[in-house]
């Protein structure tokens, strides 16, 4: 059993930061790939972005530049730093956990409650 814990969303204004946590645990032994997915309402999940063991990550297009990804392997946890934060980034973000296959990112069936982000004026 794998429990997956996030925090850190709130409302914030249109150019302001947050930072995200999720914290892993359980049957999980070493996670090869960690990651973030979002979905606002009406449109279906997207991933975010993604981190590897060895730190190598990937991010969507839409948040290249704002967003950074990172992770504590010894605290089987991942954060999504989010800055210069758009409306458009209005949505729950939830954790995963998963492999990398070299070409993509491939999520297991393990997710975490998600915390709702808001970008309002």
């Amino acid at each position: 059993q794998v429990q997956l814990v996030e925090s850190g969303g709130g409302l914030v204004q249109p150019g302001g930061s947050l930072r995200l946590s999720c914290a892993a645990s359980g049957s999980i032994g070493r996670i090869n790939a960690m990651g973030w997915y979002r979905q606002a309402p009406g449109k279906e999940r997207e991933l975010v972005a993604f981190i590897t063991y060895g730190g190598r990550t990937n991010l969507a297009d839409s948040v290249k530049g704002r967003f950074t990804i990172s992770r504590d392997n010894a605290k089987n946890t991942v954060y999504l730093q989010m800055n210069n934060l758009k409306p458009e980034d209005t949505a729950v973000y939830y954790c995963n956990i998963g492999d990398y296959t070299g070409s993509y990112y491939d999520p297991y069936d393990y997710w975490g409650q998600g915390t709702q982000v808001t970008v309002s004026s």
